[in-house]
């Protein structure tokens, strides 16, 4: 198993939280930062150069009515138009809830924000984004509206067309763009829909968090589902299933395992595999405190550390500063 090393140590002043990550057209580490461990930062997106150079490259437009942004899952799309999940309603505060945003961000020729505008409203938990064609994917891990009959969560992915503009969501099935629902059985973990994935050649992966599986959904030219089934799942080796990113070299799938401070690899024959895991830690050694997602940038495997969540499932116990990033090795 491998030892995971310290990539960075965030700026105290505009990072406690960092969670998505992407990689713009000039190969530079694009970090989404919610901020959720201090009420008093909002969200912000950081720019991160391949000489490891550390900068914010803008504030996210806050929310009319809560003042704040609470971004965590980012994606480009091929006209490198961002797209941003704003999860107000992550930390469960009532006056957040259901003021979930997907925003669409900008840029100029000087990659300045040019201007931006609400994809979709009124979500309760929005959380990973991928862009494929024409559509952009969204994993909702709460759907707390639709009961189910066993009495266990349901989540969701969500569909919208990129040029999508101020959609009013239900979180009720009556929302015309969900693309697929999933039900958490595990009663210790209710936490549905959240790491996504999606590769060249139209294959879907979606984490059901608290379950501990990854979902491949195999979609058509139209972006529409062919076929569906579980991919990966290894209590032993798998907990939970965070951000995940795919190496399309190898056909490794690499995911943050949230629960266990723990980088997960499936490789292409379905193997499920723990590379490295850390203990309750700070991170300031390069320990995976909390990895929240991975991306496969500069030849290794970074992950950003989330380090706030503490329950009997977790193995954090207390959030640190600063924030922290760590990486490891690509697999062969």
């Amino acid at each position: 198993m491998q030892t995971s090393k310290l990539f960075a140590l965030l700026p105290e002043e505009y990072v406690c939280t960092p969670d998505g990550m992407e990689i713009d057209k000039n190969g530079d580490l694009i970090l989404s930062c919610p901020n959720y461990a201090d009420d008093e930062m909002s969200g912000c997106v950081v720019r991160i150069t391949k000489e490891r150079k550390i900068s914010k490259w803008f504030d996210v437009p806050v929310h009319p009515q809560t003042g704040i942004a609470r971004n965590m899952g980012i994606a480009f799309d091929s006209e490198w138009n961002m797209y941003l999940c704003d999860n107000q309603g992550w930390s469960g505060k009532e006056e957040l809830a259901f003021k979930g945003r997907i925003l669409k961000v900008i840029f100029d020729e000087n990659r300045q924000v040019k201007g931006w505008y609400t994809v979709a409203d009124n979500m309760e938990h929005p959380n990973g984004c991928r862009v494929y064609g024409k559509w952009l994917y969204v994993t909702q891990s709460y759907l707390t509206r639709v009961p189910d009959k066993s009495g266990k969560l349901v989540s969701c992915v969500y569909r919208f067309p990129l040029d999508a503009k101020n959609i009013d969501i239900s979180n009720t099935l009556e929302d015309e763009y969900i693309f697929k629902t999933f039900i958490t059985h595990n009663p210790r973990c209710q936490y549905g829909c959240d790491g996504i994935e999606i590769t060249s050649d139209g294959q879907l992966f979606v984490g059901n968090y608290g379950d501990g599986e990854v979902w491949r959904i195999r979609l058509d030219e139209n972006g529409d589902i062919l076929e569906e089934e579980v991919y990966a799942k290894n209590p032993a080796e798998l907990n939970s299933t965070d951000g995940m990113i795919m190496d399309e070299n190898t056909g490794n799938l690499y995911i943050a395992d949230f629960n266990a401070n723990a980088i997960v690899m499936v490789d292409k024959n379905r193997n499920v595999r723990r590379i490295a895991q850390s203990p309750d830690c700070d991170g300031l050694h390069g320990e995976l405190d909390q990895p929240g997602e991975p991306i496969i940038w500069d030849g290794i495997v970074v992950a950003s550390c989330f380090d706030l969540v503490t329950d009997e499932t977790k193995v954090n116990t207390a959030h640190e500063m600063p924030a922290t990033m760590a990486y490891v090795e690509l697999e062969p």
